[in-house]
């Protein structure tokens, strides 16, 4: 806690420092949460959202996805490396699997493992902004966001153009085997046409290093399109993505036994969505999505057919979102239907079908009152029929006031891997039921033009839930429902663009947000003594920034990130950015970790100590 302190002080006398000088303009207020029925304002929400927007993305000491979204407390990021090479992403307590991940509203999930999810066809420099929602989303959403979902939302094409960002790093620490320097770059380029009818952007990137420990080492290239296609008074939107990701997997799943163990992930993401106006209250938009993921796990590389997997994963869907606009509120209808399909030489050949009807209706004609209700009847031809109603209510008051309450339900459905998986150490189990969760929350907001604030507590049931567990050490290990887990927590969270007047200083910014979180497990079954994720979830986390332009040139920010974890040491991690800013380009230098914190994110794997990066960005 004294480390926590000291780097939250750090951060506050820079804030202080900076306080006082020229106007800003905090517009999160004008971000459009993308829900993919009924969208509302950031500023109107009843939920507990927080949106890292396009400033903080710029500031923010991060490279990877992952990174950014460890800025946001209550989002637990279990890296298995750095720079977001496999990381698992969990929201206030929960197991990554209960977190649902999107991309402009599309769903990431992989039915295969949740280890997958964030392997992204794009980098941090295409994401326009992303939306983090806490609380149970399957009115929304659907199967899988138990605990919420992260929807990413990409860049649009405004202009026709290009970019090109490069970086490299090390922690000028050397490998003792062969004494090489540990170190890795990146490079990245993308280009935008607008014409008349239609708008393009294309991204490409690699990145590569050799770890920094024994067999950590990983080289990754993606490709990224986004199109936007104007048919008379109507929309057709296309994105398509490739990433081939290969690492080192020291650790990562089965230590020690995994000490020479290889990875390589190849996903492919396609989607094609299209909007038309039937009349001038229907709003009609229908969408096919498919991503196909190849996961090849080498237990040891020198001997590839010793414990060699290799997964095929397909996902097919279809949905029709429809938007009613009345004079007694806004409806929202909406139809999927997902076919999931694996060929695995250790899970075999499996399938399953999912089906889901949504209903929503936002209710806003009562001055200072918005009301949504609804509710999603999903099919699974594992599981039958289940419902899952949700309603959320705010009331305005005193101007920018609100104070909201919102209860929601939702369903997790196991993995393949859950079920089938075969292996020495890890043996899968076919009888899991799905889990099931109830959730309650009330919060007070304030949205101002500089200032937001949400303060919430929230209560959490989640019935049969799922976790790799065994009675004795030398068991191995395997998924059984094996208790109802409670969890109650509290939520703060506060963004303000500091009032600034001169010459020095032409934009400050702060932001704090803080979460616990007390889970409370019932265990029902006597036999299981030892649990792999339960005990490393997260009971305090905080989370501190600081940002700021002087001259209109250079940009700084400092964060501090606190962590404490059941059954494991607390930490913090502090870093920082400082940037130049040329006409069209941009030179900086991100320092990770500059505590040189000993931690791990997940299992038995360490996380690097300090780490430097100097990168160059420009414009054209």
């Amino acid at each position: 806690m004294n480390r926590f302190f000291i780097a939250f002080v750090g951060c506050s006398l820079a804030s202080i420092a900076a306080y006082g000088q020229q106007d800003t303009t905090n517009n999160l207020n004008e971000v459009m949460v993308k829900e993919n029925r009924l969208k509302i304002p950031f500023s109107a929400q009843n939920r507990n959202i927080w949106i890292i927007d396009q400033q903080q993305i710029k500031n923010l000491p991060s490279r990877s996805i992952t990174d950014l979204l460890g800025f946001v407390s209550g989002v637990d990021i279990r890296q298995r490396g750095p720079g977001g090479v496999q990381a698992d992403i969990s929201l206030d307590g929960g197991t990554f699997d209960q977190t649902l991940i999107l991309v402009n509203g599309v769903k990431f999930s992989d039915p295969q493992t949740g280890h997958h999810m964030m392997n992204l066809p794009f980098s941090v420099d295409d994401i326009d902004h992303i939306e983090v929602l806490r609380g149970s989303a399957s009115r929304i959403y659907g199967l899988n966001a138990l605990t919420g979902a992260i929807n990413i939302v990409t860049k649009t094409a405004t202009r026709s153009g290009g970019s090109a960002h490069v970086f490299a790093g090390s922690s000028f620490r050397k490998d003792d085997q062969n004494g090489d320097l540990y170190t890795n770059y990146g490079i990245r380029a993308s280009g935008s046409v607008v014409l008349d009818g239609s708008t393009h952007l294309v991204s490409a990137g690699q990145e590569a290093g050799n770890g920094y420990r024994h067999n950590t080492a990983f080289n990754n290239q993606k490709v990224y399109y986004q199109g936007t296609f104007k048919i008379k008074s109507d929309l057709l939107d296309v994105s398509a993505g490739y990433i081939h990701n290969n690492f080192g997997a020291n650790g990562y799943y089965s230590a020690p036994g995994d000490l020479e163990a290889e990875e390589t992930v190849k996903t492919t993401t396609a989607s094609v969505g299209y909007q038309t106006q039937i009349t001038s209250f229907w709003t009609l938009k229908p969408r096919l999505t498919y991503r196909n993921n190849v996961d090849d796990y080498l237990y040891i590389k020198q001997t590839p057919d010793k414990f060699h997997n290799h997964h095929v994963t397909q996902v097919l869907g279809a949905e029709l979102n429809n938007v009613f606009t009345t004079g007694i509120g806004d409806f929202g209808l909406g139809l999927e239907a997902r076919k999931e399909l694996i060929n695995s030489t250790n899970l075999g050949k499996r399938n399953r079908t999912n089906a889901g009807i949504y209903g929503e209706y936002k209710f806003d004609r009562v001055k200072n009152l918005l009301v949504n209700i609804g509710n999603y009847l999903n099919y699974n031809s594992d599981y039958g029929w289940q419902a899952f109603p949700g309603v959320d209510v705010g009331y305005n008051f005193t101007g920018n006031w609100k104070v909201f309450v919102n209860a929601g339900t939702g369903q997790r459905l196991p993995t393949f891997t859950d079920l089938y998986y075969k292996g020495p150490t890890n043996i899968g189990n076919a009888e899991l039921k799905a889990e099931r969760s109830a959730y309650l929350e009330s919060g007070l907001k304030y949205n101002g033009t500089r200032l937001n604030l949400n303060a919430s507590v929230f209560e959490r049931r989640i019935n049969n839930f799922i976790d790799w567990v065994k009675a004795e050490v030398t068991d191995p290990w395997q998924p059984k429902n094996f208790s109802r887990l409670s969890t109650r927590g509290y939520t703060l969270s506060a963004d303000y663009a500091v009032p600034v007047q001169g010459q020095l200083f032409t934009s400050i910014r702060s932001g704090l947000s803080l979460t616990h979180l007390d889970p409370r497990m019932k265990t029902t079954l006597a036999d299981v003594l030892i649990s792999r994720y339960s005990v490393e979830s997260l009971r305090n986390q905080y989370t501190l920034t600081v940002s700021a332009s002087l001259w209109d040139k250079l940009d700084f920010s400092v964060t501090s990130r606190y962590a404490e974890r059941i059954n494991y040491k607390d930490y913090v991690i502090l870093d920082a950015r400082v940037g130049y800013r040329f006409n069209k380009s941009t030179l900086y230098w991100d320092g990770s970790n500059l505590l040189n914190e000993k931690f791990n994110q997940a299992g038995a794997v360490p996380m690097p100590g300090v780490w430097t990066t100097l990168g160059y960005k420009i414009q054209f």
